[in-house]
């Protein structure tokens, strides 16, 4: 705090008070703070946006338009200290016992800002977008969280870390304090209001961070009308704070209306002319008149470009692999979003989970949804999940379901091995004994958690069966696994799915039931030696999973190549049945032989809406007009092949989502 003697003199010449000297001197420290926070995150990630590389100089207007949003921030810090300096008694000067409050209410201050950096770093690091409100979907579960963070982080040496960081600047700042009387006393500074009103409008102007209207807002960062370029501008504070106000969902009828012919024409519909998504679907041909079971098994972050499936030469996932060649396989499953509270909502509901910054299953005004699983008439029906369906409120969305039986946390023999309940090849078990008991016929949901974070706890220490394996680093990374960690975790589930059919097939139920295995979201990675450079550049890995249905004494195996979506899975399952069933969603029928267009719909918390068909990905930002079509092979389209396909994939993906927003609160059950 010393290095500032340039000021000091040319504050001391215009004789300002002692209190606006250390303003000052705090100013410049907090500039210096929130800049290096900026240069560490340029370096720290412009190989995972660019992976070609990028130069700082090509970054230099996001680091301007940065220091606007960080003077805003700094601002709001410091203008208390100004306004209520305005009273002589209340400065930082006046007394030792004020010093102590103001360099208090400043390292509360320091610990805020230090503590939304490590919150947007990890972002950055984990989901590779901003912090925004979003994070506070996980506060809501704030326990669950808790242990998760602290089972894979060492949360403790972090945390002290950080308050050890925060007692740094608090000396810091008494130091400052200390210099400012040191170079002040005796040269007879007159107490003068008016330099505190200055600096005041100063401040406010910083805060408005504009010279002209509107002030500085969010929509600003996007002027980029690039990714890393608008993450880089926008401070994790600002995002934060502004993107709270967008977690109350939203949702347009008369944009609905219009976007209706064009949904109607892409799913089809039978009427393009009236506004109603509610269908009557009857039994179709080829449907299994046997009542066969339904167990639908929710995967835990399975990444497709992970799996054996894919061609991955880790081979991770033999035995699902084997299974799929018996099966009907679908290769390009997406999911809508990335999220498992997400994922189990499009997968009940059929719609994508569109608002973008509070998961629906959340959301009071959405949680009420019609499902068609209570199609399933006669049907006893089962959820199993190893931990608390409190997490997410997956226990508010399932209570659409008619008469389920929750089989969750506490209901289990088995111990816990981490924050997320028993192992899943205990849960799977604990659901074969309950379905070897059952008369009728019955639907079964079980949501597996054991691929994911804390890896290293994922694997129960009873299944001495189980036999980790080591992989060099550098072909982890190449085939798309952060550790080893995480790759016998994914091993790990594959082990138990073949422990869970291998009981289950000694049973009698087992001839005449459905077995559906589907992810609830990928993990963005490296699927660059798996898929072209798309799947990575655009983070299709985040969405991209297996999707198998099961049934070797029932389906004849097939192996489909057609891009899907998880919003797809009920209404297939419906179809596979003999029965009719209402569908009010935008899931369809899979192997309805009637079934034209293949899509799916992807969106993120960043902005993104996109629609994933056979030949292309279109994408585009709801906070700029940038659209971009991109190739998913290497078939070459001319330019007019290309620019037809734009033009139609742009309207049908505004069609989806403004239809997916206004479903998700006119979809009751």
């Amino acid at each position: 705090m010393a290095g500032y003697p340039g000021i000091h003199q040319l504050m001391m010449r215009y004789r300002l008070p002692k209190t606006l000297i250390w303003v000052a001197n705090l100013f410049i420290l907090f500039l210096l703070i929130f800049t290096l926070y900026r240069f560490i995150t340029f370096f720290a990630f412009r190989n995972k946006f660019y992976p070609e590389g990028i130069d700082l100089s090509e970054v230099l207007p996001s680091f301007l338009m940065g220091i606007r949003y960080d003077l805003r921030w700094i601002s709001f810090a410091l203008l208390p200290i100004v306004l209520v300096s305005m009273l002589p008694r209340l400065s930082p000067f006046y007394s030792a016992r004020n010093k102590k409050i103001w360099t208090l209410y400043l390292a509360i201050v320091t610990f805020i800002v230090f503590f939304f950096f490590a919150a947007g770093f990890g972002s950055l690091s984990y989901n590779q977008t901003p912090l925004d409100a979003g994070a506070m979907n996980f506060v809501e579960d704030f326990s669950i969280s808790l242990r998760m963070m602290s089972q894979t982080y060492p949360l403790f040496w972090m945390l002290l870390g950080l308050v050890a960081a925060v007692v740094f600047f608090r000396w810091m700042y008494h130091r400052s304090h200390w210099q400012v009387i040191n170079r002040t006393d005796g040269k007879g500074i007159v107490y003068r209001r008016k330099h505190f009103v200055i600096a005041s409008l100063v401040l406010l102007i910083f805060m408005w961070g504009n010279f002209s209207w509107p002030p500085l807002g969010r929509n600003d960062s996007f002027r980029f009308h690039n990714a890393f370029k608008s993450y880089l501008a926008i401070n994790p504070l600002q995002n934060f704070f502004a993107t709270l106000r967008l977690r109350k969902p939203e949702a347009n009828e008369i944009k609905a209306r219009k976007a209706f012919p064009i949904m109607a024409k892409w799913m089809p519909l039978d009427d393009p002319t009236q506004f109603n998504y509610q269908r009557i679907i009857a039994p179709r041909s080829g449907s299994i008149e046997t009542r066969p079971n339904i167990v639908l098994v929710q995967c835990e972050s399975f990444s497709m470009y992970k799996t054996s499936m894919s061609g991955n030469p880790l081979d991770a996932t033999p035995y699902l692999n084997n299974i799929s060649k018996q099966g009907i396989f679908f290769e390009k499953c997406f999911t809508p979003h990335f999220s498992t509270a997400r994922g189990i909502f499009a997968i009940l509901t059929g719609i994508p989970d569109a608002q973008l910054f509070k998961f629906s299953s959340r959301n009071p005004e959405a949680v009420n949804q019609h499902t068609i699983v209570n199609s399933l008439e006669d049907y006893n029906k089962h959820y199993f999940l190893g931990g608390d369906p409190e997490f997410g409120n997956f226990e508010g969305l399932l209570k659409n379901i008619q008469g389920l039986q929750m089989h969750t946390s506490g209901s289990f023999r088995e111990p816990e091995i981490n924050v997320w309940g028993i192992s899943d090849k205990d849960l799977f078990l604990e659901a074969n004994a309950v379905f070897r008991k059952e008369a009728k016929p019955f639907f079964a949901y079980i949501q597996t958690s054991g691929n994911h974070r804390p890896y290293d706890k994922s694997i129960s220490p009873r299944d001495t069966d189980f036999h980790k394996i080591v992989v060099p680093d550098d072909q982890l990374l190449k085939y798309g696994f952060g550790s080893l960690d995480e790759f016998n975790a994914f091993r790990y589930f594959d082990y138990c799915i073949q422990e869970f059919l291998s009981a289950a097939e000694k049973e009698p139920y087992f001839q005449n039931t459905i077995f559906v295995f589907v992810g609830d979201h990928g993990v963005a990675g490296n699927a660059e030696a798996i898929y072209p450079s798309v799947w990575t550049s655009a983070r299709l890995t985040d969405e991209h999973v297996p999707l198998l249905f099961y049934a070797p004494q029932l389906l004849t195996p097939e192996w489909r190549k057609e891009v899907v979506s998880q919003v797809d899975v009920l209404p297939t399952i419906a179809g596979l049945i003999h029965i009719a069933y209402k569908n009010t969603s935008l899931g369809r029928d899979l192997l309805d032989p009637n079934k034209k267009n293949n899509f799916a719909f992807i969106t993120n918390t960043a902005g993104g809406i996109g629609m994933v068909t056979d030949d292309f990905y279109f994408t585009r930002n709801i906070n700029f007009p940038d659209e971009e079509l991109l190739p998913l092979h290497n078939n070459h389209f001319t330019s007019s092949q290309k620019d037809s396909a734009k033009t139609a994939l742009s309207a049908f993906t505004n069609a989806y989502f403004e239809t997916a927003r206004y479903l998700i609160l006119n979809n009751k059950k």
